[in-house]
């Protein structure tokens, strides 16, 4: 189980990498950030195809979009100066109680 949960953190990083370089690759004008952006997204999908083997389908994607959702909100605060509400951030971190509450209950398929 902790191997399955060790890929899908690496897919959420990959995700959030791919997502982190899609202002950066100035619509896909330039030819490394879009480069890497297509490795992350791509590796993203490829670990979690591990994942949707041992872990509802359901419970996979609300984690993966969650966590990255969340994690690319506060980047986007550090890197890119983009503002956040207060009624932004109590949503954001409801999400992580969700996510947090929805794993807790997680039965392994396999």
């Amino acid at each position: 189980m902790l191997k399955t949960y060790l890929f899908l953190i690496g897919a959420i990083f990959c995700e959030v990498a791919g997502t982190m370089l899609l202002p950066v690759s100035q619509n896909f004008t330039k030819l490394v950030p879009t480069t890497f952006l297509a490795i992350f997204y791509l590796t993203a999908f490829y670990l979690l195809t591990f994942v949707v083997n041992k872990l509802p389908i359901a419970i996979v994607y609300a984690t993966w979009s969650g966590l990255g959702i969340f994690t690319i909100a506060i980047l986007g605060y550090i890197f890119f100066k983009q503002t956040l509400s207060w009624q932004a951030i109590l949503g954001l971190f409801l999400i992580v109680i969700g996510v947090v509450l929805v794993n807790s209950f997680v039965v392994d398929t396999n």
